[in-house]
């Protein structure tokens, strides 16, 4: 990364973007976390269960969206432990004297992990297609469009956890919270039917992007709630990540 910190000062934003890019595609280690693990799981547990059916739905169908719900998650936060790097060697200060504005900052963090949660989000779905998950054109549509909806939020938290941790502790945090919402959302099988626990999981994020599959299969669309704990957390998180971003460049 010290090779390219030169380029930062006085590119284009197109240019930062690009580098971005980059090095997304050069970290093989969140590949392995967002990509390899939830489509090895997938395959581990969707074969011997794809005869069975879970809540309704065809195993296969409900243990993709939990898959694809982790994994995207670990994609979009993980942009947290690359900006957390940024800072550890000073590029922080480079993008601060450079004409790259902080909407564009956020934006192009935003971008990159969307783009890794579109690979993985294109793995599992092959992978689903070979254990019998059988979807009309416009229902894959639908539980994609959920998805990258429900994502918004993951992605900030990595933004916020990015300028809150070091890169030492960025890895523990990341496996710990991806890993907590996703098994209180019910990426790995409903964590609860009824009472107060099913009302306090249905407040994450991660619940509604496991219930993508669901709406999908089902034909029908998110409730309100859905869409008002989305918000919720998006304007929330948002708040706090610009906070935590100009009282991290303010110090430089």
């Amino acid at each position: 990364m010290t090779a390219a910190l030169p380029a930062a000062s006085g590119h284009s934003s197109a240019t930062y973007v690009r580098y971005e890019v980059l090095r997304v595609f050069r970290n093989r280690r969140f590949f392995l976390f967002s990509l390899v693990f939830p489509v090895v799981l997938f395959l581990l547990v969707a074969g011997p269960n794809r005869d069975q059916t879970l809540q309704g739905i065809p195993f296969p169908t409900y243990y993709m969206a939990g898959m694809v719900s982790w994994g995207t998650m670990t994609a979009v936060v993980a942009g947290g432990a690359r900006i957390a790097a940024e800072r550890s060697i000073g590029w922080n200060r480079q993008l601060r004297v450079s004409p790259l504005s902080m909407r564009t900052y956020f934006l192009t963090k935003l971008a990159s992990g969307y783009l890794v949660a579109m690979v993985s989000i294109a793995v599992l779905y092959l992978a689903g297609a070979a254990f019998d998950v059988r979807l009309s054109a416009g229902e894959w549509v639908q539980m994609t469009v959920l998805i990258l909806v429900g994502l918004i939020p993951c992605a900030v938290l990595g933004i916020l956890l990015g300028h809150l941790l070091t890169v030492d502790s960025m890895g523990p945090a990341l496996g710990g919270v991806t890993s907590l919402f996703a098994l209180l959302g019910g990426a790995w099988g409903p964590t609860a039917s009824s009472g107060w626990l099913l009302q306090l999981v249905k407040c994450l994020p991660s619940y509604w992007l496991v219930q993508a599959g669901k709406t999908a299969y089902g034909g029908d669309s998110w409730p309100p709630q859905a869409w008002i704990v989305l918000v919720v957390w998006t304007i929330g998180l948002s708040a706090l990540a610009v906070w935590v971003y100009r009282r991290d460049t303010g110090r430089l």
